[in-house]
Parts: C-alpha cells; structure tokens; sequence
C-alpha cells in the first residue's frame, strides 16, 4: 500500500535553494545518485557475506539468498511506482518509496536472523526500486532519442562509481564495523537523496494520465508495449545483458574468496577492478551515442558482452589460476554493458512519451525478475570451480549479441521515426 502526498503547488513548495533544471550536471548527479541507490545495496555489502553466513548460521545458498530476494522486491515495485507516477506525479511517489527505502534498511541493520534479513531485504528493494524507476521516467520527461540516451550515459558513468568504490567500502565496514554497519551508510545515502529530493527536485510530469490506477488500466498499458516489437528487442537486450552481470555479481564474492582464496579486502579490490568496465563502457557511450547512434552504439556492447562472457569460460577451460583471470574478461563483459545499456533503456522509452513511468516499470520488472532467477540459479549450484558463474555469463553475453543482430531493421526503423519527431519540432507529451 502506497500512501500518496497530493503535490504542492509552486507557491506552497517555494523554499530557498532554486528547482534543479533540465540539462544542467546537478539534476544528473542527482538523477544518478537515486539509480546509484540500487547498485549501492547489492555492491557494498557483497565482501560481507561470507560473515554474514557464519554471524547468523546460515548456508551460502541462504545468504545469497539476501540477493536474490532484494531483486524480487525491486523488480515488483517497478510495476506499481510507473503507473502511480504516470498519474500523480514523480516526486511525490519518489519520496514514498525513499521513505519506505529507509524503514527497510534500519531493519536490515538490527536484523537477528536470516529470515528477518531476508524480510526486510525484499522490502528494501521495493522502497529501493522507485528511485530507479522514477529517475529513468524524469529523463524520458525531459529528452528524447539520442539525447535521452546521452543522458542516460552521463548517469550511468557517474553511477559507475558505485560498483567500483562501494565493495572498497563495504570491505573496510566489514573490517571495521563488521556487516552491519553497511546498512548504516545505505541509510544515511538514503536520507540524503530524499532530503535532495525534498528540497530541489520540481514535478517533471506536465499531463498526468487521466485514467485512474487499476489493475485493468496497468493491463491495458502494459499491453501496449508489448505490441511493439522495438521495444521487446531492446528490452531483451537489456535484460540478457543485466542477467549475466547479476550472475557476477550473485556467484564472484563466493568463487573469487573461497575457490580462488582472496581475502575479504582483496576482493574488494578485485570487485573494483571489474567494475571499472561498466564505468569505461557508459562514458565511451556518452561520446559516441550522438554521432553513432543507438543502434551502432548497442552493437559495440554487445560484441563486448559476448567476448568477455566467452573469455571468461575460456580462462575456466584452460585453468588458469589467478583471479584476475575472470576479473579481467568481467571487465570487459562490464564495458559492453555500459556501451548497451543506457541507448536500449532509451530506445526502449522513446516510443511512449504519455506513459514513460510505466514503461521504465516494466524494463525494470523484467530486468530484475529474471537477474532474480539467474542469481538463485547460480547461488545454488556454485561448488569447487567458477564454472557455473562463467557459463551464466557467456550466455547471457551471446544472447544480447544474437538478440541485437536479429532485430536491427526494427529498431533503427523506430529510432529514425524518433528522431525525424524530434526534428519536426519541440517534443511535446
């Protein structure tokens, strides 16, 4: 249940720090420091599960199931906060998901058990996944087409800092505080972007849908985009390509610390390593997507999610022995998905103006359900050797490749219609 504030008027909510505006860096920073919220309560606690099975006598399958519980609650309130945004308006809902977001993790921190962590992960990844969902709808309110996508790129270069830094953080919290202190930082980051929000984020929705929320309606919406083959092709691409990283993610704290034997703080270091892919791949992107175009721009990462899911397995075959040796291919997975990703998110929404909310619901529904099932999968049949993480990647790297190949003629189509709307004039809702 949602409990919605009625947005205020500009007069009622005049304070003394001015509205962020579009096309400036700070409504980006602050764009990617509430799509940073999701990827911090994974990364940063990931050198801590290891202590967070032997804390609460729990087996590695029950821990990672702390992962895989968050990504369900994440990906069901993408199906809510959309349509509830599409009609009330961004802020309003975005301060109530923070808010729950908060509730959520203060538990996560006092938690006694497994079974109340588990709990109060799944909550926190439903308060969590509105700040993601909603800043994806605040940039489709904004921009259009290769402008979108650029955008988009800027965020997810500053947001891929997360991935890099936060297991550095999450390693010395554990060392220091040990892993409850993670949920701490999460809640003080939290508190932060609500309070930004508060103060400096204007209402982005200027025609409010005028249909009331119901299940019908969400329906009906949702069967929208699923007539529209663009937007499938790009949502696979998306969603194959977030697969294979949540199966790093899920399986390299467990394979690299007890199959390869690094400490807690060399995988902190070597989690860093990877990640500084993703942020490599999104400021590449961030160059190239406006002259490229998305279609060019996606094909480039998704030559690169194959050929570092390939290179992975092939360092398994050979057996070779350092853990640089699926950290590197990780890397290289990672810049592919930081080239795709971005440019499909925004050739997936360009399409629907009126219903960016539940567009963005509905990537991010599919997107994190199915890293739910690939992280539960690969959770559970880890064992001796890396070669259930590596497999899980390759294929989901080839899948994004075979899926970009196929459907080319649909989606560059449907980006040129974008993109001569855009010319003929101001893009209007």
């Amino acid at each position: 249940m949602f409990v919605l504030i009625k947005p205020l008027s500009f007069l009622e909510r005049t304070v003394a720090e001015p509205m962020l505006r579009a096309n400036t860096f700070a409504l980006t920073a602050l764009l990617a420091l509430l799509t940073t919220i999701g990827p911090l309560s994974v990364d940063m606690y990931l050198p801590s599960l290891p202590a967070i099975g032997r804390e609460l006598a729990a087996t590695p399958a029950q821990v990672q199931l702390t992962l895989s519980i968050y990504v369900v609650g994440f990906a069901t309130g993408q199906i809510a906060y959309g349509p509830l945004s599409d009609r009330h308006g961004r802020r309003p809902v975005l301060l109530a998901a923070l808010a729950l977001f908060g509730v959520a993790t203060l538990a996560c921190a006092f938690a006694p058990s497994i079974e109340t962590l588990v709990i109060a992960r799944f909550l926190e990844g439903l308060g969590g996944s509105g700040s993601v969902a909603l800043a994806l709808a605040i940039v489709r309110d904004l921009y259009a087409g290769p402008r979108a996508a650029r955008e988009l790129s800027l965020m997810a270069a500053i947001m891929g800092l997360a991935p890099m830094v936060a297991p550095l953080i999450g390693s010395g919290l554990q060392i220091g505080f040990g892993w409850r202190a993670n949920f701490v930082v999460l809640l003080a980051i939290g508190f932060v972007a609500a309070a930004v929000v508060w103060r400096r984020l204007p209402e982005t929705l200027t025609v409010p849908a005028l249909e009331p929320v119901s299940i019908l309606s969400v329906m009906r919406t949702y069967r929208t985009f699923l007539h529209n083959r663009a937007f499938l092709a790009h949502l696979g691409i998306v969603t194959f390509g977030f697969m294979g990283l949540f199966a790093w993610i899920s399986g390299a704290s467990f394979v690299l610390q007890d199959v390869y034997g690094l400490s807690t703080f060399e995988f902190g270091l070597a989690f860093a390593v990877g990640s500084t892919g993703y942020m490599i791949g999104t400021i590449l992107a961030a160059g190239i997507v406006t002259d490229l175009g998305l279609d060019r721009t996606i094909g480039l990462g998704a030559v690169a999610l194959a050929a570092g899911g390939l290179a992975m397995v092939a360092a398994v075959i050979l057996n070779l022995g350092p853990a640089m040796s699926l950290v590197l291919p990780a890397a290289l997975y990672l810049i592919g998905f930081g080239l795709a990703k971005p440019q499909a998110l925004a050739g997936a929404m360009s399409p629907f103006p009126g219903h960016a909310g539940a567009a963005s619901s509905v990537i991010g529904f599919v997107q994190q359900s199915s890293a739910a099932v690939i992280g539960a999968v690969v959770g559970h049949t880890l064992g001796e050797t890396a070669w259930p993480l590596a497999s899980a990647i390759a294929v989901m790297g080839c899948l994004s490749l075979v899926t970009w190949m196929i459907s080319r003629g649909t989606r560059t189509r449907e980006e040129d219609r974008i993109t001569l709307q855009v010319k003929a004039g101001p893009f209007t809702h």
